[in-house]
């Protein structure tokens, strides 16, 4: 006797739930493309301002590094739009300014690397 009524609550617990997820996933979607937008948003000012800072063939050269090491172009980028927020840059960046200052970020951000090698040794090779 209890079990259709059971059943029932069941139901209407579960399209309950559905719902109130279906609400979530939808603010979720919402405020993704919210974000989504706002980053899209900061990188069309961030490619504008460089535009204005970089003369065209510094700019291309700062493209093609950011196609082999985009970690990198983002750091010069970044270097490059601090100086000109702080007045450092009164005039157009040129393609060998540009390269003196990969010279210098080089200089400073060079990785050593250490190679050590360990020989196995055998068991009938006496160390005495």
């Amino acid at each position: 006797m209890a079990d259709p009524e059971l059943e029932a609550i069941r139901q209407r617990r579960m399209q309950e739930l559905m719902a109130q997820r279906g609400g979530a996933n939808q603010q979720n979607a919402g405020q993704q493309k919210a974000q989504e937008e706002a980053k899209q948003e900061a990188e069309e000012r961030r490619q504008m301002m460089l535009a204005q800072i970089l003369s065209s063939e510094a700019r291309e050269r700062l493209s093609r590094i950011a196609l082999v090491k985009p970690d990198k172009a983002r750091g010069v980028e970044d270097v490059l739009l601090r100086a000109a927020q702080t007045g450092g840059i009164s005039e157009k960046v040129s393609e060998e300014r540009l390269i003196s200052l990969l010279e210098q970020i080089n200089t400073q951000t060079t990785k050593q690397t250490k190679v050590t090698i360990q020989r196995r040794r055998s068991v009938l090779d006496d160390d005495d």
